[in-house]
């Protein structure tokens, strides 16, 4: 299966770019990951709701030019469905064996997803109620994509 991880801005900090390597590495084995990161806009101190809303919209048709239509998008938003490890991992398993072969996730930048992004996405799925670091989220997700695929193989992994 190929995983594309669709992200806005870039990882600045080395500690997050270690940690995105090594679940690339451990990834291998089980899929082939591709990670897009498309540039951010600069949000000025007390944006306007407009504003907010343009900022995405920007992000988001910039994130849509690599959305591959035969693709299955997951959009990573707080109003999503909230599944526990298990529950992910039986849901990337179920779509492979639906016939699903391309896997993309969406993570938008400090303001979100946009409602574009959100309109095309297969699925919306939650990590928290939380708000997270965009750059933190992209570890958090390849960590959940690897755990899953150790689940599916009935491998053991740290709880």
């Amino acid at each position: 299966m190929k995983i594309t991880i669709l992200a806005v801005g870039k990882i600045k900090e080395k500690f997050y770019r270690q940690a995105i390597e090594e679940f690339e590495k451990r990834l291998s084995r089980y899929c082939k990951l591709e990670i897009i990161e498309v540039a951010d806009e600069k949000t000025p101190d007390h944006a306007s709701s407009a504003e907010e809303f343009q900022i995405k919209e920007k992000e988001g048709q910039r994130l849509l030019k690599y959305v591959r239509e035969d693709a299955w998008l997951c959009a990573l938003a707080i109003e999503g469905d909230a599944l526990d490890s298990v529950g992910f991992s039986k849901k990337i398993e179920g779509l492979g064996v639906s016939g699903v072969s391309h896997l993309m996730f969406a993570v938008g930048g400090s303001l979100g997803l946009a409602e574009s992004v959100m309109e095309r996405a297969d699925y919306a799925l939650s990590f928290s109620k939380m708000t997270f670091p965009h750059q933190l989220m992209r570890v958090i997700l390849l960590e959940q994509i690897y755990r899953s695929y150790r689940i599916m193989a009935k491998q053991p992994y740290h709880k």
